[in-house]
């Protein structure tokens, strides 16, 4: 491959990191929790960096009475408490999120009723209000949560990065295969561990070794294409698991921030997991694609070295020294925030 065709490529994915991080996936949070006859209380978190919070505010129908009182910055969020009136109950009524249409986030609505039954909603820009059911269903629950995992693993980009560098370190479909799932199986573990409270890591130390595994494999694929296989390069799959333990810590950190229903815990993670598994298919599937297309216009030069594997060969360098040093900053950045 000539070298603007190399550089067109490096610069693709290098805007496609800056989009993504960029694009973090932090969305918003509401509970309204019924405490007695029309009234509830009231939590209300909005993502937000320093002293800025997202302009993004609560609407409960015109029949509630309710202020919130002064609110607090907890982190990364700035946090609402009140209590709220409404004459005649919720149900049937709508409750919208002024702002959300205009922003690039989600936001998580649970509605726990006295009785214990719960409704879960997930509101994005395009729908910014949903209707209080008489009897929520549990499917509410899977697809808001299945929603949401796809969202955080197709916008977090130090988790893509990181299979990024898997695809070009394993330059074969069996091997492959073996590899994601080690790395699945690895992260669904700690995933499940860590959100149901049986290990507890914190997230800060978490985020910065993450963005150290994706350095780690970058600087493999390197040792790779100097003909200098490792212990890496012969059991990817190996590696991949025990990295993968330690994302699954990053995806348990982020759906803490999120919450569970107390009422549907098994299935809300269930379906967080699954989302977050079909978003990692959809990564893969697309980059794999994507060497497809590069490769038709390559010269061919063996009948086993066509297809996407030839384009991945090719563009091997560039993109392990990319991926590299995006996550090397990371690394940096992450660590420094520790006294921040």
């Amino acid at each position: 491959m000539n070298l603007p065709i190399r550089f067109l490529l490096a610069l693709l994915l290098a805007g496609f990191a800056a989009s993504a991080a960029a694009h973090e996936v932090r969305p918003g949070y509401l509970e309204i929790s019924e405490t007695g006859t029309d009234a509830y209380d009231v939590a209300w978190k909005v993502p937000a960096r320093g002293e800025y919070r997202l302009s993004m505010y609560v609407r409960l129908p015109e029949k509630c009475t309710g202020t919130p009182a002064p609110g607090s910055f907890v982190a990364g969020a700035y946090v609402e408490r009140w209590q709220a009136h409404c004459p005649g109950g919720l149900v049937g009524e709508h409750i919208a999120i002024e702002g959300l249409n205009t922003l690039q986030t989600d936001v998580l609505v649970r509605l726990q009723r006295i009785d214990g039954t719960t409704q879960t909603v997930r509101l994005t820009p395009e729908q910014v209000s949903f209707e209080v059911l008489a009897v929520p269903g549990a499917w509410q629950v899977a697809k808001a949560y299945f929603m949401l995992g796809v969202e955080h693993i197709l916008l977090g980009v130090d988790h893509l990065l990181f299979v990024l560098a898997l695809l070009f370190l394993v330059s074969d479909w069996k091997r492959l295969i073996v590899t994601v799932t080690a790395f699945t199986v690895a992260h669904s573990m700690t995933l499940a561990a860590a959100t149901l409270g049986f290990v507890y890591v914190p997230q800060a130390p978490v985020e910065a070794t993450i963005a150290l595994s994706v350095v780690f494999v970058a600087g493999e694929i390197l040792h790779v294409a100097q003909g200098k296989p490792s212990f890496t390069a012969r059991a990817p799959w190996i590696v991949a698991f025990v990295f993968g333990l330690l994302h699954g810590f990053g995806f348990a950190g982020a759906l803490r921030q999120i919450g569970l229903p107390q009422a549907d815990i098994p299935l809300a993670l269930l379906f967080f997991n699954v989302g977050v598994e079909a978003g990692q298919v959809m990564f893969i599937l697309a980059v794999v694609a994507l060497l497809s297309l590069v490769s038709r216009f390559l010269p061919r030069r063996a009948p086993t070295g066509y297809g996407p594997w030839q384009a991945e060969q090719l563009i091997r360098v560039p993109v392990a020294y990319l991926v590299g040093s995006v996550a090397a900053f990371w690394v940096v950045q992450r660590v420094v925030g520790f006294w921040a």
